[in-house]
């Protein structure tokens, strides 16, 4: 049993064949894929999809740093309605993104620490976005630091001395198709990380892992991410699903 903690099975690239693209990561022992939000207009794509697949489909509710704007208030005041209305597992994605806009860095920042606040008002983990703002997303984790600050570091693209620290702040590794890139850094360090502190995810239909680099990504590619580790701490497959599963229900309480 594999769990994809990141994938946004909602995206518009599988409207085409998103039953079929379902299917085959089942086939491939997917069994549980958790999905976070970008804003509130995937809002209803997500509950049809969890109603559809109330077995293996768990949501998580949260403004994508990408998409906080001016009204970046409204979008929160719906995530803490979602939160009381319906279930939900975490409270992500958030964090903050330099790597495209910096306009709105502030009200990003804002709208990180708020969520993180709601998260822990709801006892619930947080799933961090990070590109070109570790400094940034670490400096609110201090701020915010404590026994109930828990999640995923999603998509964990840092150094080893990033990695420590942001474990120290009660993070698991979020790691994907990064890892089996030539040029992906995190495979030379993760060995000296506890496999305890890593969750998988494929972040579809982006980052596809090596061998389909550059094209849609989607879960069932998950087998290459978990084969790679297996390589890297000298472990089976097999192994690699079931601890990084034990992880992932020790974050989102299922």
């Amino acid at each position: 049993m594999i769990t994809d903690t990141h994938t946004h099975l909602y995206s518009e690239a599988f409207e085409e064949d998103r039953d079929a693209m379902i299917e085959r990561a089942k086939e491939n022992g997917v069994s549980r894929f958790f999905l976070p939000a970008i804003d509130s207009t995937y809002t209803n794509k997500m509950l049809t999809l969890q109603e559809k697949y109330p077995e293996e489909v768990f949501l998580m509710f949260g403004l994508h740093p990408t998409h906080v704007n001016e009204n970046y208030k409204e979008e929160l005041a719906h995530v803490k309605e979602m939160l009381k209305t319906h279930k939900a597992y975490a409270v992500g994605e958030i964090g903050m993104d330099l790597y495209w806009d910096k306009t709105y860095i502030n009200e990003q920042r804002m709208a990180f620490k708020e969520q993180i606040q709601i998260a822990k008002a709801n006892k619930m983990p947080i799933n961090i976005h990070c590109r070109d703002a570790f400094d940034e997303v670490f400096e609110v984790l201090e701020e915010e630091k404590g026994a109930d600050l828990f999640g995923i570091f999603h998509c964990f693209t840092g150094t080893l001395e990033q990695a420590k620290k942001a474990i120290g702040y009660g993070m698991k590794l979020g790691i994907g198709g990064v890892v089996t890139f030539k040029n992906g850094k995190i495979d030379t360090f993760l060995h000296e990380i506890p496999l305890s502190h890593i969750v998988v995810e494929t972040d579809a239909p982006y980052l596809a892992p090596t061998p389909y680099r550059g094209k849609r990504n989607e879960s069932s590619y998950i087998i290459n991410v978990v084969e790679k580790l297996a390589t890297i701490y000298k472990s089976t497959p097999a192994e690699i699903a079931e601890i990084t599963t034990a992880n992932a229900k020790e974050i989102f309480g299922i």
